[in-house]
């Protein structure tokens, strides 16, 4: 055990992975965000989540969990500022900025709901087995999974960091469903089962799109810098325009334009654009 204690205390054997928050301030805590999405999606979907029962004044209880909602995100975005903070950089003004940009995302609630309402109904549309709205909501685990999304991508707008990947991996681990925060989603978007789909960081959606399991919209290649790293944040994954439908397990790769109306069979791998108006069954692009 000394000689185990030793090697693992010895500073070249973790320099590479070790973190210390600057001026010594707790991580964001993945138990205080997984209440802040549950909060938020009673919020959002009154009477099926938290303690809201179903009566006519719902005001009080929205209230009082968007206020209760607003300081535990100020608290979770404090801490994932000065998780982005370099140690031994002066870091003022912090609580104030996170107390701000949890005020900006509190404003984006409503318009949160309304893309998630339609979210609802595309998915109602697209499934004959759908008896319900209210089934969707409650049972469905596209709608959390998209639900985190559409929360993560406001908060990575309003350039808070870690804390939108940590919301969409929540997902990503309940669901099986990977959305990346960066990601850009229109309206009445549809997932069917769901299982395996993985949409990449620079992914364009548009509107009325329906994927069903295992799609992959993911990067061809990955170009390196003069060093060989990997270029950051350059768009490298699929643009998706309104109307398409991608079936199971087809795999779209690269910068590439899937055109308004597409149909994208199953099982199909596509690293080329396709038209619009196209159907594309098991055949190279």
């Amino acid at each position: 055990m000394t000689e185990a204690i030793e090697q693992l205390t010895n500073y070249e054997s973790f320099n590479k992975i070790y973190h210390q928050s600057a001026e010594g301030q707790v991580m964001p805590s993945v138990d205080a965000l997984h209440e802040f999405v549950l909060l938020a999606r009673a919020i959002l979907f009154p009477g099926y989540f938290g303690e809201l029962n179903a009566r006519k004044d719902i005001a009080p209880q929205i209230r009082t969990d968007v206020i209760k909602l607003h300081s535990l995100l100020t608290d979770q975005i404090e801490a994932g500022l000065f998780f982005n903070c370099p140690e031994k950089t002066p870091c003022a003004g912090i609580r104030q900025s996170a107390c701000e940009k949890a005020s900006d995302f509190v404003a984006k609630l409503p318009e949160i709901r309304e893309k998630l309402i339609t979210d609802v109904e595309a998915m109602y549309n697209g499934d004959p087995a759908a008896t319900s709205y209210g089934e969707i909501i409650f049972c469905y685990p596209a709608i959390r999974a998209i639900c985190n999304y559409r929360i993560a991508h406001e908060l990575l707008l309003l350039e808070v960091p870690v804390i939108p990947r940590i919301i969409t991996e929540m997902a990503h681990s309940e669901t099986g469903i990977d959305i990346h925060p960066g990601a850009k989603i229109g309206t009445h978007f549809a997932i069917d089962h769901g299982t395996g789909i993985v949409i990449g960081e620079t992914c364009i959606i548009g509107n009325h799109v329906q994927l069903y399991q295992g799609v992959t919209l993911g990067a061809k290649n990955f170009p390196l810098d003069e060093n060989g790293i990997p270029i950051k944040g350059i768009p490298r994954h699929p643009i998706i325009e309104d109307n398409v439908v991608i079936y199971a397990n087809a795999t779209i790769l690269g910068r590439i334009t899937i055109g308004k109306n597409a149909v994208i069979g199953g099982n199909t791998w596509t690293t080329k654009d396709v038209p619009e108006f196209s159907t594309m069954l098991n055949a190279k692009l």
